[in-house]
């Protein structure tokens, strides 16, 4: 690794206060001399729950040398409600201190710049290395090894117990459920009780408990409802034989229930997720998924909202194949051929009836409602009904083209063929008319409603927040909302017009180097929204810095930047050598508002992993 910078880190700051810490209000100085991981995540976001489930084999290997701090960093309006971030804390089983910041001020002192960051403080308060996006554990466990026996040998370190405090448990029958579906011929209820990593059968009151399928504990294991386990089971879809498919959400699977059995088979997936450059169609048991979070059955196969790639994927059972078939893992709101178009966290799935062969899609952080359906010629297209992309969202009802939603995360075809939205973060139940084109309100004052199911002309709705299901009668009128419009809090980065350097720095773990053995091994794609704002720049390459140029006469937007690294453990640094080094992949996507300005920077810099040594050199803060 490069010489590591002393930069003395900036004090914890969050008007929330802070969580998982009994009344303890801690501050760096409270936890020098111990290795100290700022993990800057927000509840939406997908990549940031990859990050957490990463995080918990170092938690536990290093309990009494390492802390970690998860620094809340809202994208949404809803994501600043305290009330909120508490119930994400739970939701996620996030076993460390938390630090509430509705106001971004942690993040502007650290010159954070996407979801998630993570910042490693070493035993004397000094910022050490930091990491944007997924894959790092490894070089994680690599750097917390040598700063314990750096520390260890200067007298610096301290072991002990962190100022993590649990917080009392709470007796539900189900704990932030995910999806339900209606069991034919019973008239019970099937739930994915997420938190409790298990399934539980309802009566038809949608109250009673039937019986449970799964232990509770985390896990991925086969068998019948007492001894199979899940991790964080979310979207159910019954297949024409009766019996249920459940997407496994953390193990990365995709899980078939018996009805009558209560058995539990894996029938696609490997349990580990998947990464760029892996297989994306074969064999359903031996191709890796990434977070599906909803499935359902449409055209004779079982479509997948792949949220951890930003795509819809599909299984067939009679061949039990799986494959890609929308969506380029860009993130995004793109329409056109399904191979072209993107998506950003797509989370609930339903299939039109009566012919109509549309695919609903909640694209929960373009906030967004689309559908997929046959093309004129071979394939799917994408169309978009609600929604402009990634940093525009509220509760605005009307015509579809200025309406808004909040982080949607369920989907639910109604008898008259109009949709019902759960737009979970806007707390309420919203109606799209596809033969008016207008959104109106079915119901507000709902807690974080994430999926619904229609039963004999009435609603049921999967209150997440509120742990139940509610029952209501579809509303004739719709209910009036005052509007409300927003858009992402990050305020935009002040940029020259004209030509501009962007670098992703990025350096390989110790122990570890660019692996090139078949090609290049760092890949970067940057766009912008709108396309206008590069003048010059835009597209596909192999190097991570690039020039770009900035047309003055668009004033702002967005740049997407897409970085991938992989590096591979050094033979050289082995003793003995391995003969097959173990590789690892760096990944992140950013996106990042700019304003032109005419003393606006002409550097734009990107931490993939590593410290930016030149910002420093130059004076700027350390991002």
């Amino acid at each position: 690794m490069t010489a590591r910078a002393r930069v003395r880190a900036p004090e914890l700051i969050g008007k929330g206060g802070w969580l998982n810490t009994g009344d303890n209000h801690p501050t760096l100085a409270d936890l020098r001399g111990s290795i100290v991981i700022l993990d800057f995540w927000t509840f939406c976001c997908v990549n940031c729950l990859h990050v957490l489930d990463e995080l918990r084999e170092l938690e536990e290997r290093h309990r009494d040398t390492v802390v970690i701090v998860g620094v809340h960093s809202p994208k949404f309006v809803h994501e600043a409600e305290h009330q909120a971030v508490v119930d994400a804390v739970e939701r996620y089983e996030v076993h460390h201190p938390v630090l509430d910041d509705p106001d971004l001020a942690t993040w502007r002192q650290y010159a954070v710049r996407a979801w998630p960051t993570l910042v490693v403080i070493d035993p004397e308060g000094y910022v050490v290395a930091q990491h944007a996006g997924e894959g790092h554990a490894h070089a994680l466990e690599t750097l917390v090894t040598a700063l314990e026996a750096e520390h260890a040998a200067k007298g610096t370190l301290r072991r002990g117990d962190g100022p993590y405090v649990p917080p009392e448990p709470v007796a539900t029958d189900l704990r932030f459920p995910g999806k339900a579906l209606a069991l034919p011929g019973s008239g019970h209820y099937l739930v994915s009780d997420s938190t409790r990593h298990a399934l539980v059968e309802l009566a038809a009151d949608g109250e009673s408990v039937v019986r449970r399928i799964g232990t509770g504990e985390r896990g991925l294991v086969d068998g019948d409802a007492a001894t199979a386990r899940f991790s964080e089971p979310q979207g159910l879809a019954l297949l024409p034989d009766g019996s249920v498919i459940v997407a496994d959400t953390v193990n990365h699977v995709l899980r078939r229930l018996d009805v009558e059995s209560g058995r539990v088979t894996t029938v696609a997936g490997t349990g580990s997720q998947w990464w760029q450059g892996s297989p994306s169609s074969g064999p359903a048991r031996e191709v890796e998924l990434s977070s599906p979070w909803d499935v359902a059955w449409f055209e004779d196969r079982v479509w997948i909202a792949m949220a951890g790639v930003h795509q819809l994927w599909t299984y067939d059972p009679a061949t039990e194949r799986v494959e890609v078939a929308a969506g380029t893992t860009n993130e995004g709101l793109v329409d056109g051929h399904a191979s072209d178009a993107w998506f950003a966290q797509p989370s609930g799935l339903a299939a039109a009836g009566n012919g109509l062969g549309r695919l609903w899609v909640a694209d929960s952080e373009n906030s967004a409602l689309r559908w997929v359906e046959r093309s004129e010629g071979d394939g799917y297209v994408v169309r978009t009904a609600v929604g402009t992309g990634l940093f525009d969202f509220g509760h605005r009802d009307g015509p579809a083209g200025q309406a808004l939603l909040q982080h949607p995360l369920g989907v639910t075809v109604l008898p008259d063929d109009s949709v019902a939205v759960s737009d979970t973060y806007n707390n309420a139940l919203r109606r799209y008319d596809p033969a008016t084109g207008e959104v109106s309100t079915l119901a507000t004052d709902l807690r974080e409603p994430s999926g619904a199911v229609v039963v004999d002309g009435d609603i049921v709705v999967v209150e997440s927040a509120r742990h139940r299901l509610t029952r209501m009668r579809l509303p004739e009128e719709a209910v009036r909302v005052a509007a409300v419009a927003h858009r992402t809090r990050r305020a935009a980065t002040d940029m020259a017009p004209g030509p501009v350097r962007l670098d992703v720095v990025f350096s390989a773990p110790e122990g570890q180097k660019l692996d090139e053995r078949y090609g290049p091994s760092t890949r970067l794609l940057v766009s912008a929204t709108p396309p206008e704002l590069l003048a010059e720049g835009a597209g596909k390459g192999t190097d991570l810095g690039r020039d770009l140029v900035l047309d003055p006469a668009v004033g702002e937007g967005v740049l997407h930047v897409s970085a991938m690294a992989a590096s591979c453990d050094d033979p050289a640094g082995s003793q003995p050598a391995a003969e097959y080094p173990a590789c690892h992949v760096h990944q992140q996507d950013w996106g990042v508002p700019v304003r032109l300005t005419a003393d606006g920077g002409s550097r734009l810099a990107l931490v993939l992993a590593g410290l930016d040594e030149t910002g420093m050199d130059e004076g700027s803060q350390p991002a």
